[in-house]
């Protein structure tokens, strides 16, 4: 095999691997973070705490994701790192103060119960926070990044425009909607009824979402457009839209009906769908308009360096995010901690 070959390899494989974390955080982190936006909606007491126990076990794990894919970008994809974390700095920052928000909130709700409205108001804040500058940093790649001679060449506002905007408030309300879902797998009795209810307008506004942002991303570059509407490659790309249209109505068959589980892993699959059409605009993108995921790659030794050590640590952190979620499975509710 050629270096070329063996280069572009292990650069697909590199891709695949970065994509599969991001999106393994958004599946994880993103029900505890709509959890936090909802909190204002809980019932003070009993509803709110059953609220926080449903997360629990598993919130501080699920950030795992964001390390990996964090950490691989930087490994992998050094250029694509060093572009756009110029480009989103201060989204950046907003996140992980929000994401500190939370964690702090988390722990002392409990333990300093005199304050603990303040901690609730925190754990909120730090969730939307979280939220939107994620969903803001999705759009500003989608936008696309200036760049010149391999480096940022924006300005600091760049990430800042209306259609950032709408994918942040977007992703907030997906957060939100994957919250309410959850919650109506762990939580009985009044506190589920709620988040069915709440779940019901959420589904609502994320359809909603979800169709503003795809109507916009085509006319931010053309690429775009030839991707989803050129012959003979919409005859694919069509399965997208015919796939969420079917997820809806599974979604709300299965909230009317009643059912546990099966609204969470329909909003699952409305987000999977989302991010197939986000690889689907880019590819072979990393940095639009700009850079490719082969001129952004580390060198292929050390791609093959790190592929040895990802295969291990990959598996170990599947299984030990398996078994706690295994471990505490089934519903919470008053007087669990």
């Amino acid at each position: 095999m050629s270096a070329l070959g063996h280069s572009v390899d292990l650069t697909i494989i590199w891709a695949i691997i970065i994509a599969f974390g991001i999106f393994a955080y958004v599946v994880m982190d993103g029900f505890d973070l709509g959890i936090g936006l909802l909190f204002p909606g809980f019932k003070v007491g009993a509803e709110r705490d059953a609220a926080m126990n449903s997360i629990a076990p598993v919130w501080d794990g699920n950030e795992t994701w964001l390390v990996l894919g964090g950490g691989g970008l930087f490994a992998a994809f050094p250029l694509a790192y060093a572009i756009i974390l110029p480009a989103t700095y201060p989204l950046v920052i907003a996140m992980l103060l929000g994401l500190v928000f939370r964690g702090v909130a988390f722990e002392f709700r409990w333990r300093d119960p005199g304050h603990r409205h303040l901690w609730d108001c925190a754990f909120t804040f730090g969730s939307l926070i979280a939220a939107v500058s994620q969903g803001m940093m999705l759009g500003a790649l989608l936008q696309g990044i200036q760049v010149k001679e391999r480096a940022f060449a924006g300005d600091w506002l760049d990430w800042l425009t209306p259609f950032t905007v709408l994918t942040g408030i977007s992703v907030a309300i997906g957060y939100a909607l994957l919250g309410a879902t959850w919650l109506i797998g762990k939580t009985e009795d009044e506190a589920q009824a709620h988040a069915r209810r709440m779940a019901r307008w959420l589904g609502l506004a994320t359809i909603a979402a979800m169709a503003a942002v795809s109507a916009a991303t085509p006319f931010l570059n053309y690429d775009y457009w030839r991707r989803w509407f050129d012959m003979p490659g919409v005859l694919l790309t069509a399965q997208v839209p015919l796939l969420v249209f079917i997820t809806t109505g599974i979604l709300f068959w299965s909230i009317a009906k009643g059912r546990q589980r099966l609204p969470f892993l329909s909003a699952l699959a409305l987000f999977l769908l989302g991010y197939i059409g986000l690889g689907i605009s880019i590819f072979p993108f990393v940095v639009p308009p700009a850079v490719t995921i082969w001129a952004a790659a580390a060198p292929p030794q050390s791609q093959l360096f790190m592929l040895v050590g990802t295969m291990f640590i990959i598996p170990v952190i599947i299984a030990y995010t398996a078994w706690s979620y295994w471990v505490f499975r089934g519903k919470v509710g008053e007087g669990y901690h």
